[in-house]
């Protein structure tokens, strides 16, 4: 099996066909095949004493849209801040045909629960696989993200779950509401709702894993330092998440969520908040075309690359997805 440049794999079977002329990784039915030589040549690598890139603390640079340049072992060692416990990242990011495989134990690469308050659930390593399609396409209509759908895989080995589970109305709202149809969900980065995140924007959910909530403030420099942000990560879609700096005509600046908070006051009564629309709830906020410079997705195309940007504000990374969502991220 070889891989192209451009990150393509082919594989022939040269006894028999001496020209190379039928690519067996055309043909789903030799996926196992093609498994086992992805193991095998990691196993190679390996006797060979080729090494993870150690990504400790490690600010992200590569604007490759093209999953296939991320192919490599990585690895990091970071600290638990709150409870004082040393973790190990680990991520191996293959190409197996048309797909990009991350597999994770969903460690950071950075030091983590180090806000004024622990996290609740004990962050543990997890057994996470997820695959990005390499060449991904817009479906015929968006797909909302959902609590049942992990909505991204970043380059550090981390997922995104940006929705909170709690609702206005069920228990102290705090209480998991699975019913995504339900109205007046919270914003987890709305400040005043308390929800116990770190200074990454993330926290463990009560089953240890560690996700994002908004901005990954670690994995691109956030300043004006003049120069376009790198890609994180993927969307479970296949596109690629890129930082909040863009080229707009040769001007560099933050890329603007075309979201805004809605005027006026909430229904009362009836399992509704009342109050003023002020970010609290997910529903406080309407897509207003051309607002900003990014879809009702969070994301835009640039030089031909259709893409995710990370925002300063809702809805952070992305609100739907403008392709079809892989099932390896169904939770």
């Amino acid at each position: 099996m070889v891989q192209l440049l451009s990150g393509t794999q082919e594989l022939f079977q040269v006894i028999d066909d001496i020209n190379e002329t039928n690519n067996l990784l055309l043909n789903s039915s030799n996926s196992s095949i093609v498994e086992e030589l992805t193991y095998q040549a990691m196993l190679i690598r390996s006797e060979q004493g080729s090494s993870p890139i150690d990504i400790t603390n490690a600010t992200l640079v590569n604007r490759s849209a093209n999953c296939a340049d991320y192919v490599e072992s990585y690895q990091s060692t970071v600290l638990d801040v709150n409870n004082s416990t040393i973790f190990n990242g680990d991520l191996t990011v293959s190409l197996v045909f048309d797909k990009c495989v991350f597999e994770t134990n969903n460690i950071p690469n950075h030091d983590f629960n180090d806000g004024g308050q622990a996290f609740p659930n004990h962050v543990s390593t997890q057994d996470y696989r997820f695959e990005i399609i390499a060449s991904p396409v817009h479906a015929s209509q968006s797909t909302n993200i959902s609590l049942n759908t992990d909505n991204a895989i970043l380059l550090n080995g981390v997922k995104v779950d940006l929705l909170a589970a709690a609702r206005f109305g069920v228990g102290d709202g705090k209480i998991g509401c699975n019913d995504i149809n339900q109205a007046w969900r919270y914003d987890p980065m709305f400040a005043a709702n308390g929800f116990t995140v770190d200074t990454h924007n993330a926290h463990s959910q009560p089953d240890g894993s560690y996700h994002y909530h908004g901005k990954p403030n670690a994995l691109f420099n956030d300043e004006d330092t003049g120069s376009v942000s790198p890609l994180i990560g993927f969307a479970a879609d296949g596109y690629p998440i890129f930082g909040s700096y863009f080229d707009d005509n040769g001007t560099i600046r933050k890329a603007l969520s075309s979201y805004q908070v809605k005027n006026g006051a909430r229904t009362n009564g009836n399992n509704n908040p009342g109050g003023t629309f002020d970010g609290t709830y997910r529903d406080d906020y309407q897509y207003v075309q051309d607002y900003g410079d990014l879809d009702e997705c969070n994301g835009m195309t640039i030089n031909g690359v259709y893409g995710y940007y990370v925002t300063d504000g809702y809805p952070y990374i992305l609100a739907c997805f403008k392709g079809t969502p892989d099932p390896t991220f169904n939770k």
